[in-house]
């Protein structure tokens, strides 16, 4: 039976794939160190758990309102007030299944046919294949190294159409873990300034931040309220990538339609895993200052360690827990008979070679560079570098 276009069109989870791939040759017994998991190697803070145990011994497994509990709406307004500073309505939130979900409803409720999105590239791989379901067109704004990853203003202006319905911004960013700053934000608002133009913020590293703070672009171009959809979640902050709760703040109208499409579609969150994420939300936040310290130490570890290998370079990753070096010195290498052309083979050697799991660029928009997640532990760090360093060195120029 012949697929629908759209489902032959889609391109893989290139993160899930190279997640799954190393867990299958590790249960068939093969020593693999995996740097793509995107997700905390920590569990899920013991109150949060217990408020879902509790949700489940009081009988709170059946339907709730679509876009989520009461409780978890006004959980997600008090959030975004202490977070942001932000007054939002439970009218102007929603939640959904994860904040991918989120992502992809809103995508469904803003795009018609032929509807442009600005993403910046490097960008996380499922907005491009998110936004071509909804039969909106992926417009990918080319970001230099040399500007850290990040949007500048008169990148932006230069790729803004007649045809742009919105523009995406992640800080910080997955995979680059770099993090926009008011001066660049404030920038980008200045382009956008009387133009009807959507701004999808995605912040679900939000808390992850190493140096320096986290800035929203409403911060400093509040005017903007009216068109900007702020999307977060549990899953990266509390360690609950498995429980699947994301959320939105935005425009009633958006939010509404949000909620329509997600009635036919998935209806609620999972009930009691809105019990957990309102603990999360709103119970004892200094699970995440202890995260945050751990994974400090570990970037550093980390992107020294890459920085030691010869003809590699990594910038230090602001937020979030991705390392992003650049692998374009050994772009022309062999090995044998295979040329190392990118990052795709790149990552094909060292799981080959190395047994070691990292994520191509490509997929993000960077053929050059590699994604590592320091969301493991130290001996992973330091033995999957090692690997990486002495397999690098068999590679012949």
């Amino acid at each position: 039976m012949k697929l629908s276009k759209r489902a032959e069109s889609l391109q893989p989870s290139a993160t899930l794939a190279i997640t799954s791939k190393a867990k299958q040759l590790k249960a068939e017994g093969i020593d693999v160190i995996g740097f793509g998991a995107g997700e905390p190697d920590f569990a899920t803070p013991g109150s949060i758990v217990n408020a879902a145990i509790k949700s489940l011994e009081a009988g709170e497994t059946h339907y709730t309102p679509v876009g989520g509990s009461p409780a978890l709406k006004s959980a997600i307004c008090d959030f975004i007030k202490r977070e942001y500073g932000l007054e939002y309505s439970a009218a102007e939130v929603t939640a959904s299944c994860g904040a991918k979900h989120t992502l992809f409803n809103i995508f469904m409720a803003l795009l018609d046919e032929g509807d442009e999105v600005v993403i910046p590239a490097p960008y996380w791989v499922s907005y491009p294949e998110q936004v071509a379901l909804a039969g909106g067109v992926p417009v990918i704004a080319e970001v230099s190294e040399g500007e850290d990853f990040l949007l500048t203003p008169e990148i932006l202006e230069a790729t803004l159409t007649p045809k742009t319905k919105a523009v995406v911004l992640n800080s910080p960013s997955n995979p680059s873990g770099a993090m926009l700053d008011a001066d660049r934000l404030a920038g980008i608002a200045g382009v956008l300034e009387g133009r009807d133009i959507v701004v999808i913020s995605d912040d679900i590293y939000h808390k992850l931040v190493y140096e320096g703070e986290f800035v929203s672009i409403l911060s400093v171009a509040p005017a903007l309220k009216d068109r900007v959809i702020i999307v977060n979640g549990v899953s990266k902050t509390y360690a609950m990538t498995g429980w699947r709760i994301g959320f939105a703040a935005g425009p009633k109208n958006i939010i509404s339609a949000m909620e329509k499409i997600q009635g036919q579609s998935t209806s609620n969150p999972t009930s009691f895993a809105q019990r957990g994420a309102i603990e999360a939300l709103i119970g004892d936040q200094s699970c995440v200052a202890e995260m945050v310290d751990t994974f400090k130490k570990r970037r550093q570890l980390l992107v020294d360690s890459l920085n030691a290998i010869d003809k590699v370079t990594c910038a230090m990753p602001t937020g979030a827990f991705y390392a992003f070096p650049s692998i374009a010195a050994y772009v022309g290498a062999k090995f044998g008979e295979t040329v190392i052309n990118d990052s795709m083979d790149i990552a094909a050697f060292l799981l080959e070679e190395a047994k070691v799991a990292v994520v191509p660029g490509t997929p993000f928009g960077a053929p050059m560079n590699m994604r590592l997640s320091y969301a493991t532990s130290d001996n992973n760090i330091i033995e999957g570098v090692r690997r990486i360093r002495e397999a690098f060195g068999k590679l012949e120029f």
